[in-house]
């Protein structure tokens, strides 16, 4: 599966549009990992906690726009875009989105 966030892929024509894809996930904090993120607001730093979860949570966002997408027929995904929300105190939405297609030539 080709993922782009530009609406075409160079080389690649696309042949068909199906649809827009989406994949969601809501992430909660973890009191442990806020202990550790408390600390380093006050000495400084990358908060590594949040830094993984969330790269965790856009991972399983993409996965299944993906899957969504090859429900569909698609063999790419075209103008891919992120977003993040608060659902609740402590908790987060991750959203990726993108317009499924069917693009000429392999996808390997």
């Amino acid at each position: 599966m080709i993922l782009v966030t530009t609406n075409q892929i160079e080389g690649r024509p696309i042949v068909e549009t199906l649809g827009l894809v989406r994949g969601n996930t809501i992430r909660a904090r973890h009191i442990g990992r806020d202990i550790m993120a408390g600390l380093r607001t006050i000495v400084g730093g990358e908060i590594k906690e949040y830094t993984v979860m969330l790269g965790q949570a856009r991972d399983q966002a993409i996965e299944r726009m993906m899957n969504q997408a090859e429900k569909l027929g698609a063999n790419a995904i075209v103008g891919v875009r992120f977003t993040t929300s608060q659902t609740m105190s402590g908790a987060a939405e991750i959203l990726a989105y993108g317009t499924a297609v069917r693009v000429q030539g392999s996808t390997r």
